[in-house]
C-alpha cells in the first residue's frame, strides 16, 4: 500500500512527471524523500531518459553475443567473460526498464540500430554490432569464435563506457548516474581483461 499526498500547489503538478499510476493523480513525487530503489521519482531530465532507452537494447545485444559463447567458445575464459556479462547486464536492464515504466516513458521493444550501414558498428548506436557482423558471430566456432567475440565485445563496453560517461556527466537521476558509474568501472576492467586475452596488453 502506498501513501500519497497531494501538493498544496498545483504547480507542482508539472514536476510528478514520474508519478505512479495515477490517472488524476496530482502529488507532488519531488517533494518526496521516500522514493523507491528503481528510480529517484521526479529527480529526472531528458538525459536520464535517453541513458535508459539506449542502453537497454545495447545491454540486451551485448547478451545475444554472450549467449552465443557457450556452444561456441573454445577458451574457458571467455565462456566465463560471457556469463558474466549476461549476469550483471540482464538485472541492469530490468532495472533500467521499471525507471522508463515510473517515468511513464516509452521501453525500447526491441534493438534498433541493426539497419544502419557501417560494418564495424561504429555508424550506428556506440558499439553495436549490425546484422553482418552478430551473423558472422553465430557462425564462427573455436579460437575464431573467441577472437571475433573478444574484439566485437571491446567495442560493445567502450560503447557502453561513451554512453554511461554521459549520463554521468549531465544525468539527474541519482539511481540512473550511480547505475552508469558501475557500468564504467565494470566494463572498463572487462575491456581490459578481453584485451589481455587478446593479446594487446
Amino acid at each position: 500500500m502506498r501513501t500519497t499526498r497531494f501538493a498544496a500547489l498545483t504547480v507542482t503538478a508539472v514536476f510528478a512527471l514520474a508519478a505512479c499510476g495515477g490517472g488524476d493523480d496530482s502529488g507532488s513525487a519531488a517533494s518526496s524523500p521516500s522514493v523507491s530503489a528503481e528510480s529517484s521519482a521526479g529527480a529526472h531530465n531528458a538525459q536520464d531518459v535517453s541513458f535508459a532507452q539506449g542502453m537497454i537494447p545495447h545491454h540486451q545485444q551485448a547478451i545475444e553475443m554472450a549467449e552465443l559463447a557457450d556452444g561456441r567458445a573454445a577458451s574457458a575464459q571467455v565462456k566465463d567473460l560471457a556469463a558474466r556479462v549476461e549476469k550483471a547486464q540482464g538485472p541492469e536492464i530490468t532495472t533500467m526498464t521499471g525507471w522508463l515504466k515510473a517515468w511513464d516513458e516509452k521501453v525500447p521493444e526491441s534493438m534498433p540500430g541493426m539497419d544502419h550501414s557501417g560494418m564495424d558498428g561504429m555508424d550506428g548506436m556506440d558499439g553495436m554490432m549490425d546484422s553482418a557482423d552478430m551473423g558472422k558471430l553465430k557462425k564462427a566456432s573455436g579460437k575464431d569464435f573467441d577472437s571475433m567475440f573478444l574484439t566485437m565485445m571491446v567495442e560493445h563496453h567502450e560503447g557502453a563506457v561513451e554512453m554511461a560517461t554521459t549520463e554521468k556527466a549531465k544525468g539527474e537521476d541519482k539511481a540512473a548516474t550511480a547505475m552508469a558509474g558501475d557500468i564504467v568501472t565494470a566494463q572498463n576492467a572487462e575491456i581490459s581483461e578481453m584485451k589481455k586475452l587478446l593479446g594487446e596488453n
